[in-house]
């Protein structure tokens, strides 16, 4: 097990450096305002549904994780609303999947295969939301969208690197 995250995160770092030197990819186009803004509203939403997902199943450690993750979002929330009011627009609501379905089933994983489930599922939403705001200040049309934008990466990065960490040591 350790082996293969191994691997995957030998992949995920050897990737990370094309996309922070500034290089485009094609079919990626900087997104709006409204992208970042619904885009961190899915983040979020992810972030809740951990919370739900480890009443069910959790230990202690991924409940306290899953309600500091849930209480940061909510906080995000709420800067994220402000900025959406101030520029009148209406974000885009996606009908995505829960976190608690991208976690192993509670009634086929033990507990130790669920703490590990946990974190491995956090670091695809981690990487997609830090990819969102790097692509986002490339271009930003919104002072203030901006600003939040990078407050919050390096508080994502962190989060993620601990993620990934954990995950390895379970």
């Amino acid at each position: 097990m350790r082996a293969l995250v191994a691997i995957v995160l030998v992949c995920v770092s050897t990737a990370a450096p094309a996309d922070s030197t500034g290089e485009r990819q094609l079919g990626e186009p900087t997104p709006s305002a409204i992208d970042v803004i619904s885009g961190l509203y899915a983040f979020s939403r992810f972030q809740q549904g951990l919370l739900e997902s480890t009443d069910l199943k959790g230990n202690t450690e991924v409940k306290n994780l899953a309600a500091l993750r849930a209480e940061e979002a909510a906080k995000r929330d709420k800067a994220l609303k402000q900025i959406q009011e101030t520029i009148g627009a209406e974000p885009r609501v996606s009908k995505a999947a829960s976190a608690s379905a991208s976690l192993v089933e509670p009634e086929t994983s033990d507990g130790p295969t669920y703490v590990r489930s946990f974190y491995a599922s956090q670091i695809p939403e981690y990487e997609a939301a830090i990819n969102l705001l790097e692509r986002y200040l490339k271009a930003p049309d919104n002072p203030a969208l901006a600003a939040l934008a990078r407050e919050q990466l390096p508080t994502l990065r962190a989060q993620v690197k601990a993620a990934e960490r954990t995950m390895a040591d379970k």
